[in-house]
């Protein structure tokens, strides 16, 4: 028998998340072998009218693919799937492993490849800004493991996070929209950071439920050449398989200048060095998802995290453009709650939250307590 929780999920990514409607197409691709969401995604597709499409390949299989780089195989590919994205309206992703470093041992040249003529095309180009869609990550004892909790209190936690009410926090995100943009200038301070930038007449886009579940930010971008300081972010990272800690980047004129992170330094640097658009930020974010208060090695859970905020060397979306393009789109995470050092972040020299709290009263229903 299914459990409730999971049919929960899918009402809410079929109604809310991507608001299906009669005869519109939604491809469900999944990297898990656990199909139950998958099914109850079908289900609730089809009794909202819609054609389910669904897609499965897990990592260990993407692994092998990307060990033997092929040009051509990756053209054709994409080839194929861009013509397929056009035709869904709609795109469910369930992403979760069994071993978060499964692609630890792949080559960069090899993932640049693979990030370049297949994401780069059929996401980056037609996914993300022309289709309804959203992404989710899905509970196994791997990620149970990797967020310090046992398989069954983890599972709890997680339908805890997912299924929250997000119209409720989507309310609360207004007042915090409107003043990212009458804001011009951003400081944030903390622990081995201090930084400036300005996000003047850069859109801020509200994240609650739509694109992502868990959900819980609001972002914008920086002006692409106005970032100064250093910023060092207090959660670890998982990119392409390895796990970064401590990196430290420092800013001139936009610019990363200089980019730290222990023994895996030079692999940082490899991956700034993907292309010019890699060492410019793409995306700054605050998080206030109430029930997410530590990181866990997974982006979708760890940029939502309470009291942090997120720096992103990459890529910019389409709805809050900087103009930096980059094949990298990386979200690095700073959580500023007291455990982690503390820290501030000021609106045009008006302290707008201190220790992960908003202390302005417009922003207050943000804090966890009003959340929940």
């Amino acid at each position: 028998m299914m459990d409730e929780r999971v049919k929960i999920l899918a009402k809410s990514l079929i109604h809310y998340s991507t608001r299906l409607k009669p005869g519109e197409k939604v491809l469900i691709d999944t990297t898990i072998t656990d199909m139950s969401l998958a099914r109850a995604l079908v289900d609730e597709a089809f009794a909202a009218g819609a054609v389910p499409f669904v897609n499965f390949m897990d990592n260990t299989v993407l692994r092998k693919l990307l060990q033997q780089p092929s040009l051509d195989m990756w053209k054709t590919r994409a080839k194929v799937d861009t013509e397929f994205m056009e035709m869904m309206d709609a795109y469910i992703a369930i992403r979760g492993h069994e071993n978060v470093t499964e692609l630890s041992d792949v080559p960069a040249e090899a993932m640049k490849l693979y990030q370049m003529e297949w994401q780069q095309p059929v996401h980056m180009e037609i996914r993300v800004p022309k289709k309804k869609w959203v992404v989710l990550r899905w509970p196994s004892p791997s990620f149970a493991q990797s967020a310090g909790m046992s398989t069954e209190a983890f599972e709890d936690f997680y339908f805890q996070v997912c299924n929250l009410d997000y119209s409720k926090m989507s309310l609360a995100m207004d007042a915090l929209v409107t003043r990212m943009e009458n804001t011009d200038k951003v400081h944030i301070t903390g622990p081995g950071t201090d930084l400036n930038f300005s996000i003047k007449n850069i859109p801020a886009i509200k994240c609650a439920g739509e694109l992502n579940i868990p959900d819980g930010e609001v972002f914008t971008a920086p002006v692409k050449d106005s970032v100064n300081g250093t910023l060092r972010y207090t959660a670890k990272t998982l990119y392409q398989g390895v796990i970064f800690d401590g990196i430290e980047l420092t800013f001139e004129n936009g610019r990363i200048m200089r980019a730290t992170a222990g023994g895996q330094t030079e692999k940082l640097n490899e991956i700034l060095n993907t292309d010019e658009g890699a060492r410019y930020v793409g995306e700054f974010a605050i998080g206030v998802n109430p029930y997410v208060t530590k990181p866990m090695l997974d982006i979708l859970f760890d940029e939502k995290i309470m009291g942090s905020f997120h720096f992103t060397p990459g890529n910019a979306y389409d709805e809050a453009d900087n103009t930096n393009r980059s094949a990298v789109h990386w979200d690095m995470v700073c959580i500023q709650t007291p455990e982690y050092g503390g820290g501030e972040i000021y609106f045009d020299g008006e302290l707008i939250r201190k220790n992960g709290q908003f202390i302005v009263d417009d922003l207050k229903p943000l804090n966890p307590e009003n959340l929940k």
